[in-house]
């Protein structure tokens, strides 16, 4: 391609991007809405952290839609030689191999620790509603190896979509497992 050529292709596709937007910087967030637990929450967890002291490293989850759990799922990173074999993807995929992947936003995802930027982007790909957890990315790095930012951090930076964030609940009794 001759220098021509490619000033001229680089003007097109540079006024392209003006006329679209591309480039320009925004300042767009999604919503993500930090909310008390609710009733339920604490059992719901209960599940999850049962599927965690079941995991090559303890972590689970469920996933629950009108008070029933959907799906549910360990860390299995070891056992399939997968290291995004994550509890919330597990449980992701465990569901989307029953249910429709529209169902997923009317559902509550209960995990035992903060999801990781890996599994909090899965969330909000997957349009997830509703997420709980027990321990913190700041608690569990105490305790194990952890990319810190947390979900809230990546749920604003998601301007397609819009998901409540409850963190805290049972989170002593997540970190216990750590312990044994």
């Amino acid at each position: 391609m001759t220098a021509n050529r490619r000033l001229t292709l680089r003007a097109m596709l540079g006024a392209a991007a003006a006329a679209t937007g591309l480039g320009k910087a925004r300042n767009i967030h999604a919503a993500a809405l930090k909310a008390p637990p609710l009733a339920g929450d604490e059992d719901f967890m209960r599940l999850a952290i049962a599927e965690a002291a079941r995991g090559d490293f303890p972590f689970g989850a469920v996933i629950v839609s009108g008070q029933k759990v959907l799906a549910s799922g360990r860390n299995l990173g070891k056992t399939l030689n997968d290291p995004t074999a994550h509890a919330e993807m597990v449980a992701i995929r465990r569901f989307l191999s029953e249910y429709p992947a529209g169902d997923l936003k009317d559902a509550t995802l209960y995990a035992s620790g903060e999801p990781c930027p890996m599994c909090m982007g899965a969330i909000l790909w997957c349009g997830i509603g509703r997420v709980v957890f027990a321990a913190s990315i700041d608690e569990l790095s105490a305790k194990i190896g952890q990319i810190m930012m947390t979900s809230e951090t990546l749920a604003r930076a998601a301007p397609f979509s819009s998901v409540t964030i409850t963190g805290g609940v049972l989170s002593s009794e997540s970190l216990a497992l750590f312990s044994e």
